[in-house]
């Protein structure tokens, strides 16, 4: 039988693509929680015939996995985002041991403090903490305020069930799961 071994609290592996089986640091914040790996693979499963060449955003970026997973797969471009400077940190010297010039990570109050768009966003990673009224709200700044290209996919996770008419009237929920207390949700964007 195989030995899986488990990964160290405060670190994260991405689980596919030229960068698989590395590690990256977790910081220590309250109320971060990386995604696990089962609901990474399914999520990426989803994203398969849409990552390569893709820009993505990844807000409340966290441990930056989602983002990171995402540049691995293929995407053409990532900007992580959070609000803790602490994290930022982090990310920013993850993307320079990675060497990882087509991502950029920022410090910003979301939703409201990101940057200006300068292209549209194929792919969104929403992640904020539970405890946060932030995901519905930001779904609504990110229609409201262009970031999002036709066709886009919105990545959802939350601890309660979301669905359509929670969401933007252009947005439509084409996946929705559950892993132990994470439900996590994928909208398109019509």
């Amino acid at each position: 039988m195989l030995k899986v071994s488990k990964m160290k609290r405060g670190f994260v592996r991405i689980i596919g693509g030229k960068w698989r089986s590395r590690i990256l640091k977790v910081p220590a914040e309250q109320g971060l929680r990386p995604t696990p790996d089962r609901v990474r693979e399914t999520l990426f499963n989803w994203l398969a015939p849409s990552i390569a060449g893709a820009r993505c955003l990844d807000l409340f970026a966290g441990s930056g996995v989602l983002g990171f997973e995402a540049l691995s797969r293929g995407a053409s471009y990532v900007e992580m985002v959070d609000q803790s400077a602490a994290v930022v940190q982090i990310l920013q010297q993850e993307l320079n041991l990675f060497a990882a010039d087509n991502a950029t990570v920022y410090q910003a109050s979301l939703p409201d403090g990101l940057r200006k768009v300068e292209a549209p966003f194929d792919i969104v990673f929403l992640d904020p903490p539970y405890q946060s009224d932030l995901l519905l709200l930001s779904c609504q700044y990110l229609e409201k305020q262009a970031y999002l290209a036709h066709g886009a996919h919105i990545y959802l996770e939350a601890k309660q069930l979301i669905k359509d008419n929670d969401l933007p009237p252009t947005w439509r929920l084409i996946k929705s799961k559950q892993a132990g207390q994470v439900l996590y949700h994928l909208a398109y964007r019509e």
